[in-house]
C-alpha cells in the first residue's frame, strides 16, 4: 500500500478517536449524574475498546497497553464486580485524560506522557484487577463444538454469515474479536470460505476474501446478536438467519456445517422483540448491522482547507454580485428593471449558498467543554478544592476556527475562577455554602452572536484589594474615582496579578490581559459581573464566523470604513447631542452615562486636522468591552451590509485601530475599525476618568 494511502488510514483513525473520546466522557458525565445503567457502561468499554483496537493496527504499543488495562479495569465495573463510586469514577475520568494524552502524542508523535504507570497501579488497587498487563490478552479463540440436543426448550438456533468489505481492517477491526463475543451468547460454531483467497503474491493484506458461516446456539435475543456487529456495520455484508425466518440467499458453507432444517426442525419460532440485553462479553465490538433499520443521516469528513477554500470562493461570489449591483445602480437613468428583479435573486441566492457553507464549518461547542472538564479537574486538584463543572447549551454551533482560538482563553478564566474566584472548602463551609465549589460555562445565541459565560460561586471580586494592588504597581494613582465596573475591568490591564505567590496557576502577571487580547482578535469582546459573596461571572460575545461580518459602512475624510454593528450603541446627531470643548481641540459628550469621550476618526487615521465644526457630522455612540462608551465623529454614514472579511495582517501588516478589510461593490477595499483598540490608542479625550478609559 503506498505511504499517502497509509497515511489516510491513520488520519481516519485519529477522527475516530477524537468521536470515540467524546462518547467516552459523555458516559463519565452520565456515571455522574446517577446513570448507573450497563449501557453506559457499554458504551464507555466499546470506546475505549475501539481505540485499543486501531491501535493495535498501527503499532502505538504506549496506548494499547494502557487502553488494555484500562477496559479490564471498566469491565470489573460493568460485570458487576466493584461499583463505579465518586473515588472510582473521578479516577476514571483521569485515566481518560490520559487516553486522551496518549492519543495525541501517537499523533503527532510525540513523548508519552509519564503518568501512566501511576494511574494503573491506582486502577488496579481500585477495581482489583491487579494491573495486567497488555500480554495478558484472552487466549485464542477455538470453535465450540454446537450441541443442541441439551439445549433448554428456549434455545434458538441462528446462522449468521459475515464477509468482510474493503475497509474493515483498515479501521483496526479484527472478526476473532466478534466470534469471542458470539461465543459468549452460547455455543458456536465457525467455517471459513478460502475459495476466494488469491496466491500470497497476489494477496493485498488490506483486502479480505474471507466469508465465514458461524451457527450459534443461544438464548440471547436477535438484538444481542446484532449488537456484536455494530461497530463493522457499512464494512461487512452481514445476514442474520433466525428460527423460522424464511433461507436467505445461501453462502456456501465451509467445513460441511450441518443446514438450519437439519438442526432444528421445520417448526422453530422466532422471538426477536428487543429486550433489555445483559451486559456484553468484554470484546465486544460496537455499532448496530441491520440493513432495513433506518440510519441517521450520514456524515462525510472533507479536509478544513476544502472547505475554508469553498468559503473564499463564496466570499468571492458575494463581493462580485455586489459590483454587479453597483455598476447597474450606476447605469444612466437606471430604472427597476427585469434585471435589477433577476440581481436580487441572484443577491439572495449567494446569501443561502454563503449561510450554507458557513454551517458547514460550524461544530458544536461540545468538544471544547469537555476539554474544559478537564481543565477543571486539574486546577481543583492543583489548588486543593474540590470543583464540579456545570454545563449549559454544549450544542451551541460556532465556526470551528472561533472554537479552537478560544480553547486558550476559557482556559485562563477556568484557572482564574478556581484560583481566585473559589474560596477554600472551610471558608466555603463557614459562609453556608457547600465545600464544594461551582465553575459553569453557557453558551447560547444572543442576537445573531454567540454568547459564552464562565461562572463561579465564589466570593466575588474583592475591589478593595484590586485597587490598592492596581495603585501599588502603578497602573492607577490613588486619586482617581473608580466606579465598581472600572475596578472589575483593571483585572484586565497587563501585569496585573492578585496573587502575591507564583503558583502553577498563577501569579506571573500573564492571564486576564490575555483573554482579553484573544477575545478582540477574534472580533469578541469580554465583561465582568461579580458580586460580593455571590461569585463572578465573565461573559463573552463573539461572532458566529470570522468570515463575514454585519457591519455599517461610513466615509470618513473621503475613505470608506466598516465598524461593527456590534460595537454601535447608537447614533447621534451633533446639533442634538450635549457635546461639549475641552482643552485644545477635544471634546466630550454629555448623555445617560455621563461625560463621553469623542474621538474624531478622521484624525486618529491622520486622514485630516482635527474637526473644528461638529455639528457638520455625525457621532456614533460606541461600548466598549469594559462596558464604557465613547463616540466617534464621522463624516456620514452610507449602509448597514455584510462583508465579507480579509485579514489585513496577512496581506500586509498590523494597523493600529484597523481590526481587518473588505473588498465593496464599487471593487475599492474598505478598512474594518476596531474601536476598543481605537480608545486605547487615543490620548489627550479629557473626561474625569478617561485615562482609565483608555487602559481598559
Amino acid at each position: 500500500m503506498s505511504s499517502g494511502g497509509t497515511e489516510d488510514f491513520r488520519s481516519s483513525f485519529f477522527e475516530e478517536c477524537e468521536e470515540l473520546l467524546e462518547s467516552m466522557h459523555d458516559g463519565f458525565d452520565l456515571l455522574a449524574d446517577g446513570a448507573q445503567d450497563s449501557e453506559t457502561m457499554n458504551a464507555i468499554f466499546r470506546a475505549v475498546h475501539s481505540i485499543k483496537g486501531g491501535a493495535g493496527a498501527f503499532g502505538f504499543t504506549d496506548l494499547v497497553t494502557f487502553a488494555h488495562q484500562f477496559e479490564t479495569a471498566l469491565d470489573h465495573v460493568r460485570s458487576g464486580k466493584c461499583d463505579a463510586d465518586e473515588e472510582l469514577l473521578d479516577l476514571f475520568r483521569h485515566c481518560g485524560d490520559h487516553l486522551s494524552d496518549l492519543v495525541a502524542a501517537a499523533r503527532s508523535d510525540g513523548e508519552v506522557p509519564p503518568r501512566g504507570e501511576e494511574l494503573l497501579e491506582r486502577l488496579g488497587e481500585a477495581t482489583g484487577t491487579g494491573g495486567a498487563s497488555a500480554e495478558e490478552e484472552p487466549p485464542d479463540f477455538e470453535p465450540v463444538t454446537l450441541n443442541i440436543g441439551l439445549g433448554a426448550s428456549e434455545e434458538r438456533v441462528y446462522t449468521i454469515r459475515f464477509a468482510a468489505e474493503p475497509g474493515l481492517f483498515a479501521c483496526g477491526n479484527e472478526p476473532l474479536v466478534l466470534f469471542r463475543a458470539l461465543a459468549g451468547l452460547g455455543m458456536l460454531e465457525v467455517g471459513a470460505d478460502l475459495s476466494a483467497v488469491p496466491p500470497l503474491d497476489g494477496l493485498d493484506p488490506m483486502d479480505c476474501r474471507l466469508d465465514w458461516t458461524a451457527t450459534l446456539a443461544t438464548s440471547a435475543q436477535e438484538s444481542e446478536i446484532m449488537e456484536v456487529f455494530e461497530f463493522v456495520d457499512g464494512l461487512c455484508r452481514l445476514d442474520i438467519e433466525a428460527p423460522g425466518v424464511p433461507d436467505l440467499p445461501e453462502v456456501p458453507p465451509a467445513g460441511g456445517l450441518p443446514s438450519l432444517s437439519e438442526l432444528i426442525g421445520t417448526d422453530g419460532g422466532s422471538d426477536t422483540a428487543a429486550t433489555g440485553a445483559e451486559a456484553p462479553g468484554p470484546e465486544q465490538a460496537a455499532v448496530r448491522p441491520d440493513a432495513n433499520a433506518p440510519r441517521p443521516g450520514g456524515t462525510i469528513r472533507v479536509d478544513l482547507d476544502k472547505i475554508d477554500k469553498l468559503i473564499n470562493l463564496v466570499g468571492e461570489l458575494v463581493i462580485k454580485e455586489a459590483m454587479l449591483s453597483q455598476s447597474i445602480a450606476d447605469l444612466p437613468g437606471h430604472t427597476e428593471s427585469d434585471l435589477s428583479a433577476a440581481l436580487e435573486s441572484l443577491k439572495q441566492l449567494a446569501g443561502e449558498i454563503q449561510e450554507g457553507v458557513m454551517a458547514v464549518r460550524a461544530q458544536p461547542v461540545k468538544p471544547m467543554f469537555q476539554r474544559m472538564a478537564r481543565i477543571v479537574r486539574e486546577a481543583g486538584t492543583a489548588t486543593g478544592k474540590r470543583v464540579k463543572l456545570v454545563t449549559n447549551g454544549e450544542f451551541t454551533e460556532v465556526d470551528k476556527t472561533v472554537i479552537e482560538r478560544l480553547v486558550d482563553p476559557l482556559t485562563h478564566m477556568i484557572r482564574n475562577a478556581i484560583d481566585h474566584g473559589l474560596e477554600p472548602g472551610d471558608r466555603r463551609e463557614a459562609a453556608g455554602k457547600p465545600r464544594e465549589g461551582t465553575v459553569t460555562i453557557s453558551a447560547a445565541h444572543r442576537s445573531g452572536r454567540v454568547m459564552i459565560d464562565v461562572a463561579d460561586d465564589g466570593g466575588g471580586i474583592n475591589r478593595e484589594k484590586v485597587r490598592s494592588l492596581a495603585i501599588e504597581r502603578g497602573l492607577i494613582s490613588a486619586a482617581d474615582t473608580l466606579s465598581a465596573s472600572e475596578i472589575d475591568n483593571l483585572l484586565f490591564l497587563p501585569g496585573f496579578s492578585s496573587k502575591d505567590e507564583v503558583s502553577e496557576l498563577s501569579g506571573r502577571g500573564v492571564g486576564l490581559d490575555v483573554v482579553r487580547s484573544e477575545i478582540q482578535t477574534l472580533g469578541g469582546r469580554v465583561a465582568i459581573h461579580s458580586e460580593p459573596g455571590e461569585g463572578t461571572v465573565f461573559s463573552i460575545s463573539l461572532p458566529l464566523t470570522l468570515a463575514v461580518l454585519e457591519g455599517m459602512v461610513i466615509r470618513v475624510a473621503n475613505q470608506t470604513m466598516v465598524v461593527p454593528i456590534s460595537a454601535i450603541h447608537e447614533t447621534l446627531q451633533p446639533r442634538s447631542a450635549a457635546i461639549h470643548a475641552i482643552g485644545a481641540g477635544g471634546w466630550v459628550l454629555k448623555n445617560r452615562s455621563g461625560l463621553v469621550p469623542v474621538i474624531d476618526l478622521g484624525h486618529f487615521f491622520g486622514f485630516r486636522s482635527p474637526v473644528t465644526d461638529i455639528d457638520s457630522h455625525v457621532l456614533l455612540l460606541i461600548e466598549s468591552d469594559a462596558s464604557q462608551y465613547f463616540a466617534l465623529i464621522v463624516d456620514d454614514i452610507q449602509e448597514q451590509r455584510q462583508v465579507v472579511i480579509k485579514s489585513l495582517e496577512t496581506n500586509y501588516q498590523q494597523v493600529q485601530g484597523v481590526a481587518a478589510a473588505t473588498i465593496l461593490g464599487d471593487g475599492r477595499i474598505a478598512l474594518i475599525i476596531d474601536p476598543d483598540n481605537i480608545t486605547r490608542g487615543s490620548v489627550g479625550l479629557g473626561g474625569a476618568h478617561s485615562s482609565i478609559q483608555m487602559a481598559v
